[in-house]
């Protein structure tokens, strides 16, 4: 958690600017929240038919932690769909992008609840101090 879906026609995203994107995801959600790297994933998902959703090219789906401002949210739409387009070429008329927020509770990561935002200082303290399971 978060969780970024990039969903595009199969070759519309060459190989070699995926993890391009992927960095840049990571990067501007962590720039954007505060977020530690760790806790951000980045999928893509190629359909072989037709682009995915009302014709875009490309549909980057987040789902991300309740308590996000609108602004936050604005920005992190508007720099993903910019990577994107710099990276694949993609014009940014057909880059769809939403987010949807997921109360902290519903998402795990590594094992344990997901903190609140803001208090991720004090879990990755409590996680990394726990035992490693065997």
């Amino acid at each position: 958690m978060p969780l970024y879906l990039c969903n595009t026609a199969k070759g519309a995203i060459s190989d070699a600017a995926k993890p391009k994107i992927a960095a840049d995801i990571t990067r501007i959600h962590c720039d954007v929240t505060g977020a530690p790297a760790k806790f951000v994933h980045a999928f893509f998902v190629e359909e072989a038919a037709a682009p995915p959703i009302d014709g875009n090219t490309a549909v980057l789906f987040g789902s991300i932690r309740a308590g996000r401002t609108d602004a936050q949210k604005a920005r992190i739409i508007s720099e993903m769909r910019q990577s994107i387009h710099t990276h694949a070429g993609i014009e940014l008329d057909e880059i769809a992008m939403l987010t949807t927020d997921v109360p902290a509770a519903w998402a795990f990561e590594g094992g344990d609840i997901m903190p609140e935002p803001g208090e991720e200082a004090a879990w990755l303290a409590r996680h990394e101090a726990a035992p490693a399971a065997e």
